[in-house]
């Protein structure tokens, strides 16, 4: 079956066509972020009208590039939420339109589940059960993951995400939009011994996260050193380092609660070096493996979803025509397969 894969929750529009039994035919991404760099953040109302514009052209774009045709389909599968629910709606009413017209199914995704399996996209994919530790823009979470479908909730921030958290620390630095991936590379030149930032929640059992405080922390040591030379360069450093360690330590604590030697890290925090590189050494040593996706699918894109809303229709799993965003969605809602 080969299923065309539509991604539009927040400021990326990704497209994609996943065949079951010959893999991803292929994928595009457009990125929004020039268009709401002048703000600061995204703007809802601006993302959705770009996504409709961004949306067929992709598609034409995507076909193209796999020869396929519209007939050519088995299937459609869109992002039905988590996410900004103006953006949700233009992809999930063209996924349904487009079902409909051409008399094939229809299935709504979740999107941090896209994120979930987006390892399994690679050649050698991790094997369950594992530990996935979710690090996006809106979500950071601990989850126990039996098989696709058994999810269970170990842990989550009960304030900002961790990519949240990078993005208001760039903000207050000036580094502008999207402000994580400028802040890890300004922290690359500054000095990890000026500063020492906390590790919060980390001195108390659970696996709960905590990430505001840091950015506050931030803020206070800018303030009361502001004209240091190379502030931003020394606290940027600090703050990723300890933003980082935080989640190493939580990971490490998930994976001797749960027993499992297998951690997945997903999602656009994924694809920070310095994560990457802590996690690897860190695993070593307790004799786990770490997984994860290829840098072009840390970020929000098509071909997560078209992977994800494969395996489902793959066994019989179906949407209703009419099927509406969720911009809130508990992934222990999600049936198994």
């Amino acid at each position: 079956m080969k299923v065309l894969g539509i991604e539009t929750s927040c400021d990326e529009t990704g497209v994609a066509v996943y065949d079951t039994e010959a893999g991803l035919l292929g994928h595009c991404l457009y990125s929004q972020a020039a268009l709401h760099e002048e703000y600061g953040g995204v703007v809802p109302e601006l993302a959705s009208r770009d996504h409709i514009r961004k949306l067929t052209p992709l598609i034409r774009e995507v076909l193209d590039r796999s020869g396929l045709q519209l007939a050519d389909l088995g299937g459609i599968a869109f992002t039905r939420g988590p996410g900004l629910i103006g953006a949700l709606l233009t992809g999930t009413s063209l996924g349904c339109s487009l079902a409909l017209a051409l008399g094939i199914p229809a299935i709504g995704v979740h999107h941090m589940e896209g994120h979930l399996l987006a390892p399994m996209l690679e050649e050698k994919p991790p094997p369950f059960p594992f530990v996935a530790l979710l690090v996006s823009g809106g979500h950071t979470q601990l989850m126990s993951v039996q098989a696709v479908g058994r999810y269970e909730v170990l842990g989550q921030s009960v304030d900002d995400a961790v990519g949240e958290s990078f993005d208001k620390t760039a903000n207050l630095l000036g580094l502008g939009y999207p402000g994580g991936p400028a802040l890890a590379k300004l922290a690359e030149q500054g000095d990890l011994n000026r500063f020492t930032f906390p590790r919060p929640m980390t001195d108390r059992p659970g696996l709960d996260f905590s990430f505001s405080g840091l950015k506050t922390f931030a803020m206070n040591t800018l303030k009361n050193n502001g004209d240091e030379p190379e502030i931003k360069e020394n606290i940027a450093a600090a703050f990723q380092q300890a933003a980082v360690e935080t989640l190493v330590i939580k990971c490490r604590r998930a994976l001797r609660q749960t027993g499992f030697q297998t951690l997945v890290v997903a999602g656009g925090v994924g694809a920070n070096k310095c994560l990457r590189k802590l996690l690897h050494i860190e695993m070593e040593k307790v004799g786990a493996q770490v997984f994860f996706p290829s840098m072009e699918f840390c970020t929000d894109n098509g071909a997560m979803i078209a992977y994800a809303g494969a395996l489902r229709l793959a066994v019989g799993q179906r949407d209703k025509a009419e099927l509406a965003g969720r911009p809130r969605w508990p992934m222990e809602e999600l049936p198994a397969l």
